[in-house]
């Protein structure tokens, strides 16, 4: 009875590790279309912080402020819910930063997500905004570009980093600045065409690319 009794504990345990561990998926609907991402679970705070924002409703009804062509997508400023078409976006936020997670493992491939953050100057450690977020859309990069980021950034990208920065893309200068917690996993052609709106000088969408819901799965 003992023994049967530790074997249904350690099943319980093993069980609560594999639920801790599941994926986490989100979706945003925006009045482009759905962009699906998951969430990493190697970078568990950023990853804890994004779904605690999404189930509040945090992001329901903020835009995507600052658009660049071959670059990324960025969002999550909470000043931007019915924000004036002339204000001026991307300073907005909580009264809190998320610690840096970075991981030799995620990079800044086309569709990556990854967290924005305040310059180095005043940030030393590279911490995380509470709630602004970037998809990455960026572009091609040859071996050349790749070896020389390698020896700025004292870091060695993997066969398969390498193939995708040279394929699809991506903005490798970031990695190991910015955390990536998670990635688009379907409509990357949403990012895209959010991506090529008309902006104004300020890179913001002359229309509004809104987020009208976030739903986490």
């Amino acid at each position: 009875m003992k023994r049967l009794i530790c074997t249904l504990v350690l099943l319980v345990i093993a069980f609560g590790t594999i639920s801790a561990q599941k994926e986490r998926k989100v979706i945003i609907k925006t009045n482009y279309g759905k962009v699906k991402l998951k969430l990493y679970n190697e970078t568990p705070q950023h990853r804890d912080n994004f779904v605690k924002l999404a189930k509040e409703g945090f992001y329901n009804g903020t835009i995507f402020h600052r658009v660049i062509p071959e670059f990324m997508v960025q969002g999550g400023d909470p000043d931007s819910k019915n924000a004036k078409p002339d204000q001026r976006l991307g300073s907005g936020g909580l009264d809190y930063t998320v610690p840096a997670e970075f991981n030799k493992k995620l990079y800044h491939k086309k569709g990556a997500l990854a967290a924005a953050r305040t310059g180095d100057r005043g940030n030393p450690k590279k911490a995380s905004s509470s709630c602004q977020f970037y998809i990455v859309v960026g572009k091609t990069v040859t071996d050349q570009e790749l070896d020389q980021l390698e020896q700025a950034n004292k870091i060695e990208y993997t066969e398969q980093q390498r193939d995708d920065y040279k394929t699809i893309g991506g903005t490798p200068f970031l990695d190991q600045n910015y955390t990536v917690y998670g990635e688009v996993i379907k409509g990357l052609e949403i990012v895209e065409k959010i991506a090529e709106t008309e902006v104004n000088n300020l890179d913001r969408p002359k229309e509004d690319v809104i987020m009208l819901k976030v739903k986490v799965r």
